[in-house]
């Protein structure tokens, strides 16, 4: 069974089906690693602004003390905005994987299925060569078998009688 044109444009659209799945994860994995980064800046800022509020309480400068809360304020709020962001990222980076994952699944079980075609039809085409050979063979026996019917290096049992007396 050969392998038909259809079932290899199929694997052609399977690859690139998988190839775009992959860049939409990676697009999707970086858009999360961006909100972890913006989120672990968002924290320095915060513990930042908590230094600022704990140096101005032992100098005493009030201006200090309260650019630093509000700095600390600040970085809570987009803090809170982010976690949310970043669930949704998340369950969006996974839904992409496990998108991708079923695309190779795809992929790799169509490759299978040419490869044992293509198996197949090797193990097919070597037993019709070994038949034509075996019928090329046998017709040229035919054709070069003495009038007795005995083959090449036979001997027949008339003659094998007189060789013993």
């Amino acid at each position: 069974m050969a392998v038909s044109q259809g079932v290899r444009r199929l694997l052609n659209v399977l690859k690139i089906e998988e190839e775009q799945c992959q860049a939409e994860m990676e697009s999707t994995l970086g858009d999360l690693r961006r909100l972890e980064q913006a989120l672990m800046a968002t924290q320095e800022r915060e513990r930042e602004a908590r230094r600022l509020v704990s140096a101005s309480v032992a100098s005493g400068e009030i201006a200090d003390r309260l650019a630093g809360l509000e700095e600390s304020r600040a970085a809570l709020s987009r803090a809170a905005l982010l976690k949310p962001k970043i669930a949704e990222a998340g369950a969006a980076a996974s839904a992409r994987q496990r998108d991708f994952l079923l695309k190779r699944v795809e992929r790799r079980q169509a490759e299978a299925v040419i490869r044992r075609a293509e198996a197949q039809a090797a193990i097919e085409a070597g037993r019709r060569d070994q038949r034509q050979q075996d019928e090329w063979f046998l017709s040229k026996a035919q054709r070069g078998k003495p009038a007795g019917g005995a083959l090449d290096g036979e001997s027949r049992p008339e003659s094998a009688e007189k060789v013993k007396a």
